[in-house]
């Protein structure tokens, strides 16, 4: 028996033989061409295979994760058609006279080479996505058909790495986990290995793949990030308690639909789901969650490949709110800048972009953009139970600025006769420690505080929470992001503004007696959790003496 550690990125276990995941080896020769123009031609037929291939990733993905996940193989096709990246290849064909598939290659490796040195956490991981499109089109240039085998039963997939194309690619019914070498929490794989509810284990380091072979049994630990090679008979036994009390609080769960999010003493809660597109609501109301505590629009720029308009805008916002009927829907405004990035805003490279022009700061500084968002919220608020929230708040000053933009906005839209509700809630998100110690001046001015904990971790402790290599001084748990929700809390319910928790700690059940104990009004999660935060509020009593 031997024992690996990783890092799970989701609960869950899974028992079963092992599949070693053999990603197609391309051994690219150097030959010299006459014809540049035919081998320009290859590529370009090449090309349009890679795109047909990946519009067909894309479709799949969209049903089983989601718009706001599928969109990764929407970037993959503008990189198939990236300028820079074709007139590197095309240039090596003419000045060099090599075929495709080396200048494909050189130019993939060069490319890779430069997005990795980079700073910023976001551009490091498109050199991932440079070698999987490159791959993909040197492939197409040997005619392979894009046909991915999936194994003949559930197994456990271990590799070196997946990038996100095969992830999606994996047969969910074939699969009972998947362990990796390599890989980060937040690498797209990750979080589509989350979406799709895929048990997963990242970073077990590359020894273990040496050791293991087609159909040796296995354990993978989601929960602790553990990977167990051929278990002794009590690991085993161990595992599958585990995996039959999983089964057994899966089925208890869906007994808790309908019901109500009181404690034993009668405290009530509001649990609300964080999605990032439309297509999720279908999974808000599967997973009976009582309203949308965190929607992510700037996925409605992030999708786009130039500014959403108003009108468009207005669509998707009416679409949310008519969906979720009289249900509160939150909706956040642009968040945009650091790992979330549109070329058509045409950003200036920052050394610090986790600290520069993001999310409020930059709807501040261009507030035509900020105007049009506001004004297709205030159109849509009529249709249903509307809150807008303003993201990365750290001063009085911003929010003021915010109001007054807001005020402008209804003035604009009644003299031009659009109806908007006299009944929308305005609320900031505390996720910078200036917000959450001038909590007390910000509380009178809004009608609710929503903790964002991802964010609050990062700025408290000085961690970027993009960099896999320093996980372990993230504590998400650390005394000071507690103290300053605590102080939030206090705060806001001084001055009658109720508080939320959209982060991902809302979800993270060791948590909710204290969260609750501090006074926390809501918490928003993904989707597949709401149920689970509805047991355990379900289990406490306020009465009893605080462990």
């Amino acid at each position: 028996m031997m024992t690996y550690r990783g890092k799970g990125v989701c609960g869950a276990i899974a028992i079963g033989k092992v599949s070693v995941f053999m990603r197609r080896s391309f051994n690219v020769k150097r030959i010299k061409i006459d014809n540049t123009e035919a081998e320009r031609g290859r590529l370009e037929e090449a090309k349009k295979k890679a795109i047909s291939q990946l519009s067909r990733i894309y479709e799949k993905a969209l049903k089983e994760v989601g718009e706001a996940n599928a969109r990764i193989f929407e970037i993959h096709m503008m990189m198939v058609e990236d300028d820079d990246y074709n007139e590197a290849i095309i240039e090596m064909i003419n000045s060099r006279n090599v075929n495709a598939e080396y200048a494909v290659a050189v130019t993939s490796d060069n490319f890779a080479a430069m997005f990795s040195s980079m700073d910023d956490a976001y551009m490091r991981e498109r050199a991932a996505d440079v070698k999987d499109i490159s791959n993909r089109i040197i492939a197409c240039l040997g005619n392979e058909n894009d046909v991915e085998k999936n194994p003949d039963e559930r197994v456990i997939i271990c590799a070196n790495d997946l990038a996100p194309s095969e992830t999606v690619a994996l047969d969910k019914d074939k699969v009972l986990a998947f362990v990796t070498a390599y890989g980060s929490a937040n690498s797209h794989t990750a979080i589509l290995a989350r979406n799709m509810n895929i048990p997963a284990i990242i970073g077990v380091g590359e020894e273990f793949l040496s050791r293991i072979q087609n159909g040796d049994i296995a354990i993978a630990d989601g929960y602790t990030g553990e990977f167990i090679l051929n278990p002794d008979k009590d690991a085993l036994e161990k595992a599958n308690e585990k995996l039959f009390g999983d089964i057994e609080k899966k089925e208890l769960l869906q007994k808790l639909k309908g019901k109500e999010n009181v404690t034993i003493d009668g405290t009530t809660i509001n649990i609300y789901a964080n999605i990032g597109s439309v297509d999720n609501i279908g999974a808000v109301l599967l997973n009976d969650a009582g309203g949308i505590g965190l929607f992510r629009s700037e996925f409605l720029y992030l999708e786009n490949s130039d500014y959403p308009s108003e009108e468009e805008q207005f669509k998707v916002y009416k679409r949310v709110l008519e969906s979720m009927a009289s249900k509160k829907v939150i909706i956040r405004t642009l968040d945009i800048g650091a790992d979330k990035q549109a070329d058509y805003f045409k950003l200036e490279k920052e050394e610090n972009p986790a600290l520069g022009l993001r999310a409020i700061r930059l709807c501040l500084e261009r507030p035509d953009i900020f105007r049009t968002q506001l004004r297709a919220l205030y159109r849509a608020s009529v249709y249903g139970n509307l809150g807008i929230m303003f993201p990365m708040i750290t001063s009085q000053t911003e929010l003021k600025e915010i109001i007054a933009l807001c005020e402008e906005v209804k003035k604009e839209l009644s003299l031009d006769g659009i109806e908007f509700s006299d009944s929308i809630e305005l609320g900031i998100m505390i996720e910078t420690p200036a917000a959450a110690i001038i909590s007390d001046r910000l509380a009178p001015m809004v009608d609710f505080f929503s903790i964002g904990t991802n964010d609050l971790t990062q700025y408290t402790l000085a961690c970027d929470r993009q960099n896999p290599r320093i996980e372990r001084f993230c504590d998400t748990h650390h005394e000071a992001v507690l103290r300053l929700v605590e102080i939030s809390a206090k705060n806001a319910h001084k001055h009658g503004t109720w508080i939320g928790i959209c982060g991902e700690l809302a979800a993270d059940t060791t948590l909710t007696e204290a969260f609750l104990r501090m006074g926390i009004d809501e918490l928003s999660v993904s989707p597949p959790f709401v149920l689970k935060v509805r047991d355990a509020v379900r289990k406490i009593d306020l009465r009893s003496d605080s462990k």
